[in-house]
Formats: C-alpha cells, structure tokens, sequence
C-alpha cells in the first residue's frame, strides 16, 4: 500500500483506530449485519476490552468512517471508511491456482477468438468468481485497424460484405445489387476495397471513404457508378462509429440480486432497472481514467446518484491498439482484496489472450 501523506483521508487516524476500522468493516462484509463492539472483539484479537473497542467506534462515528442505523447497537462503514480500507488497509491478495484455472476455463482462449464474444465470457465469469455483476466493454473500434474485406454472394443480387478488423473482430453487411453482377467484376471491386482501405483505422476510412474511392468506378468496369456507390454506402455503415450503450456486456444479475441489500423489493426494482441504463452504465465505465492499474470508485464517488450505493471495481485489457474495461459492480459492502484479485487477473488474461 503506498504510504501515508499528510493531507491524505484518514492520516488522523491512531492505529488502535485503524485496527478497529479494518475489524468493523471485516466483520459488515463477512455478516452484512452492524458491527458491535462484542462481535468484533470475538472475531478479532485486538488486544484491547469490548468497552474500548465501543469508544473508538465511537470515535471513528464523529470522524465520518462509520454510521450507526437506529435500529441497531452496531455500527456500519460509510463509503470514506470503504476508500480509507481499500487505499490503506486491504492486504494483496492472489487468486489460488484452482481459481486462475476456472478463469481460464471459462474464457477458453480456443474457442473466443472474436472479441465480443471473448468480452462477453469475460463478464460471466467475473460474476461467478466475484459473486458480483460482471460488467464489461467492448473496444471501441474507432483505432482498429481493417486487414481485408470480402465479398460473399449468397444470390444473384445479394452480396454479404465482410471486414476483418485486427484482434480478431468481424463485421457483416448485407448489400443488395440492382441486378446481377458477373463474379470478375465483384473479384475486381473486392480487390480496389483492398487495395484502397486495408491497412488504415476505421478512424481514417470513415473519414477519407469518398475521397479514397471517388474516380475508381472506371477500374471495376465500364458504368459501374452506381455499383460503386453501393458499395461505398455499404461500407460505411460497416466502419460506421459504435454506439455507446450497445458496447456495455453484463453478467448474470441474480448473482448480485441473490445479497442481502436486494431483500427488499424496491432496492431489487432499482437494480434491475439499473442494469436496464445501459447508456449510463456504458458512460461511467467510458469515462474512467485505469492510469495502467485499477480503478475503484466507492458510493458517492461515483458520477451518477445512480451509483451512489455501489462500487465499480474495474481494469482495462489492450490489444492490437484497442482497449476495453472489465470489470464488477456490487454493493459497497463487498470482499475487496477477493474482487480486486479476481478483476486484475481477469483483464490481464484477456489481455494475453488477445495477443
């Protein structure tokens, strides 16, 4: 853990204050019920009387690191206790090798070669391991380079147009001819395509398409204009830039339904309706700055009130110019060095399966 500075949250803190912080919020993890001082003294050896052990759960109350429900004489962590453990207090923590096996398994680097599909295993299994949602994003294909384009006819009048983008991504557009076209002809147009758009981003493509292809009717064959524009048409909407809600994949929800903090209908309406903003959900993700590492956000600290009850556990994963986030999303009261291990290896393996 890196070490304290002067002005950081929690400097304030003695260390019979943080002993007893860790112990509380160890305990509201593990039970999912308030902390009392006797129930932490029976969990924790802390060397110190449960009336002690009271007094400074008093006292870290004061300083805003716990909350104490009316209906109950133990104490709960607030979300500046919950940043205060997870930048001061979590232990590093490593998958055991059953776990990195299961990981493994479930992302089968033989069978997810498309990284949809890869993405989409991804947040399955993080949901499983984690017992939280898995949550993930698609790469943004904008830098994403095109290595060739086919052209597939399936009828007389209807050819499936298909770019192959690097790192394994592949898209289809279905393009339907004004009449027959001879094959030589789709031979030569699937050739020009090649020759002027393989090797560039779809960045580059979308923004040069007509200029790169305008006079180049003549080579395909004589009048072919119109055949021309077809297909410029078409692959424009084949690089055409991705939606954002349409890149978010999530897991399974019951995983996360199944917790203590979704008994009540109202808060299991609200998850599900969340699950449901997939725009909002995609914007939170889109806008996190990983700096190389992980990115945790705790509660309030999350942009939209929305997430205001939740954590986002989240890292990217890289790959041939492109980068995506895996990642989980659950309760505030969550195992944190558990979710940390299984999220880090989780991006890193996607990583390496990629390249």
């Amino acid at each position: 853990m890196p070490p304290a500075t002067p002005n950081h949250p929690g400097d304030e803190l003695s260390d019979r204050e943080r002993q007893v912080l860790d112990a509380v919020v160890r305990t509201y993890v593990a039970t999912a019920e308030p902390a009392g001082s006797r129930t932490v003294c029976r969990r924790f050896d802390l060397g110190v009387s449960a009336a002690t052990v009271r007094n400074t759960m008093s006292d870290l109350e004061e300083k805003g690191y716990l909350n104490h429900p009316h209906t109950s004489a133990g104490r709960v962590p607030t979300d500046r206790a919950y940043r205060f453990f997870v930048d001061r207090l979590v232990r590093p923590a490593a998958l055991s090798v059953e776990q990195q096996a299961q990981l493994t398994e479930a992302l089968d680097p033989s069978g997810a070669s498309a990284v949809e599909e890869l993405v989409r295993r991804a947040s399955r299994a993080l949901s499983l391991l984690s017992s939280e949602l898995g949550i993930a994003v698609a790469p943004r294909l904008d830098d994403a380079i095109l290595e060739k384009l086919d052209l597939l006819q399936v009828s007389s009048e209807t050819v499936v147009m298909v770019a192959s983008i690097r790192s394994g991504v592949v898209r289809t557009v279905y393009v339907d001819l004004p009449g027959a076209v001879p094959d030589d002809t789709l031979v030569t147009l699937a050739r020009l395509l090649n020759e002027r758009l393989a090797g560039l981003s779809l960045r580059e493509i979308r923004a040069t398409l007509p200029e790169r292809l305008r006079d180049s009717a003549p080579e395909v064959a004589p009048g072919a204009e119109e055949l021309l524009n077809i297909f410029m048409e078409s692959t424009a909407e084949l690089i055409q830039e991705d939606t954002v809600d349409g890149s978010v994949v999530l897991g399974q929800t019951s995983v996360l339904a199944s917790q203590p903090e979704f008994t009540s209908g109202e808060r299991l309406k609200g998850l599900i309706e969340l699950t449901e903003r997939r725009d909002l959900l995609a914007g939170a993700l889109l806008q996190r700055e990983h700096g190389g590492g992980l990115k945790i956000t705790i509660g309030s600290e999350n942009l939209s009130e929305a997430l205001a009850d939740f954590t986002l556990i989240t890292a990217e994963y890289r790959a041939e110019g492109l980068k995506g986030v895996v990642g989980v999303m659950g309760p505030t009261r969550m195992p944190y060095e558990k979710v940390i291990a299984i999220v880090d290896y989780t991006s890193r393996l996607v990583t390496q399966i990629l390249t």
